[in-house]
């Protein structure tokens, strides 16, 4: 189950219909790489993590907006770009999904699994005391300092 959910949050490399500027492999390995950011998905689950130079990805996740916070690391090679899409791959599954996204303004963006469109989440980038950089309706309740790595 927990891997299921660890899909929705590779979309951190990851609408209906597109809020603005789509962005390719290039422009969102630009815009997300080394980046903090949190996430809410359309199930509830929520929340944060950072997307390193290598495909690796390290944060948190509170699934359906209930229960504890899991921690969640994904190996180097994890996301890939594959000509214009960014892809994941995860043992835990047999396929290898690709995500659409699109930036709705200079710090968030929506990602969705390709083919899904109300599969989303959407982001917002923290700065570097875990604080959103852009007001957010209500607080965040997982603490994403605690789930910080520095950046290689």
């Amino acid at each position: 189950m927990i891997a299921r959910y660890a899909t929705l949050f590779v979309v951190l490399i990851s609408a209906a219909p597109a809020l603005g500027e789509s962005l390719d492999a290039d422009a969102a390995r630009r815009f997300v790489i080394g980046k903090q950011f949190a996430f809410t998905c359309f199930d509830g689950s929520r929340g944060v993590g950072r997307v390193f130079a290598d495909g690796s990805v390290i944060g948190a996740i509170q699934v359906r907006d209930s229960g504890p916070a899991h921690s969640v690391w994904l190996p180097a090679g994890t996301l890939k770009v594959k000509g214009d899409a960014v892809c994941a791959s995860l043992s835990s599954i047999p396929i290898e999904p690709c995500f659409e996204l699109d930036k709705i303004d200079d710090q968030s963006f929506r990602g969705s699994i390709s083919g899904m469109d109300s599969r989303y989440c959407e982001f917002t980038q923290l700065s570097d005391d875990g604080a959103p950089r852009r007001h957010r309706a209500g607080p965040l309740s997982l603490d994403p300092t605690r789930w910080r790595r520095a950046t290689p």
